[in-house]
C-alpha cells in the first residue's frame, strides 16, 4: 500500500463536479482500490456520494491511499489530479 497527505486548496473544497472527477479516476485502476481518510473516516475515492458527505474543505488535510496491482499509477494520477483541481 501507498499513501500520501494533501491539504486542499480549493475555496470551495470538494464539490460535486472535482468528486465526480475524482470517482472516475480512481475506479479507471482496475483491481486497485484507492481511499481517502479525512479524521479518522476512510471511504473508496470511487464511490462519489461518499467521498461528497465527508465534508472536506479547504484547508483540511486528507490522506490518499492506493493499494492493489496498479497502486504506484493510482498514487501518481490521484496525486496530479488533486494538485491541477483542489
Amino acid at each position: 500500500m501507498k499513501q500520501f497527505d494533501y491539504t486542499i486548496k480549493d475555496p470551495l473544497g470538494i464539490h460535486a463536479r472535482p468528486a465526480g472527477l475524482l470517482a472516475k479516476l480512481a475506479k479507471g485502476f482496475g483491481d486497485t482500490v484507492v481511499t481517502i481518510t479525512k479524521d479518522g473516516n476512510t471511504v473508496k475515492a470511487s464511490q462519489l456520494m461518499k467521498v461528497m458527505g465527508m465534508g472536506i474543505k479547504t484547508g483540511n488535510t486528507i490522506t490518499i491511499a492506493a493499494e492493489g496491482p496498479a497502486e504506484d499509477e493510482a498514487i501518481e494520477g490521484v496525486k496530479k489530479f488533486l494538485e491541477e483541481n483542489l
